[in-house]
């Protein structure tokens, strides 16, 4: 028989979801956390009045965090450094 470990993030009483890494578990967890905090702002906007698109916003904003940082001046883009080739001398 094999053992297997499993991180879950419960809600409210209500399994969300379940990792094999605790890290994974705690990532989503604080994607969560994002979203309880995006979902009042967002309301407020009252540009968007149908509750489904509210949540569906408010992950995608969790999700792309990085992204929305760096759009609000927050954060310095990342620069992906240059691959040089490696030419063999002669």
């Amino acid at each position: 028989m094999a053992v297997v470990t499993q991180y879950v993030v419960v809600r409210d009483g209500e399994e969300k979801m379940t990792f094999t890494t605790k890290a994974e578990a705690d990532a989503h967890d604080k994607m969560l956390d994002m979203v309880d905090e995006l979902l009042p702002l967002l309301e407020r906007s009252e540009t968007i009045t149908e509750e489904k698109q509210l949540e569906d916003l408010a992950f995608f904003l969790a999700r792309e965090r990085e992204q929305v940082l760096i759009a609000l001046g927050a954060k310095k883009p990342v620069k992906k450094k240059a691959v040089k080739s490696k030419e063999p001398e002669q």
